[in-house]
């Protein structure tokens, strides 16, 4: 991967990664990256047993990492002070 990401982005892709609910397709939209390059991130990252629970819970079917394997139901809380996140520029508060 050729991306520099300082270790804020790096942090918030491994948490948005870990997530369950969060999918690739929000971290690609976020950061760039695509689904492997996530992965490869990951493994570079987490210590190899963290690595490997991951990868096995992704690929479980527990995880929702991929929206079109989403059920219809799962719906992302949003509160409604939150602001809008777009390219991971976060507001001011």
């Amino acid at each position: 991967m050729d991306k520099n990401f300082s270790i804020h982005e790096t942090d918030r892709i491994i948490e948005m990664a870990w997530e369950d609910r969060t999918p690739f397709e929000a971290i690609q939209f976020q950061f760039g990256i695509s689904e492997p390059e996530v992965i490869e991130l990951m493994r570079s990252e987490l210590k190899e047993s963290s690595f490997k629970l991951w990868r096995k819970r992704v690929n479980s079917g527990v995880s929702q990492k991929h929206l079109k394997k989403r059920s219809e139901e799962i719906q992302r809380f949003r509160c409604s002070r939150q602001k809008a996140i777009s390219n991971n520029k976060i507001s001011k508060r």
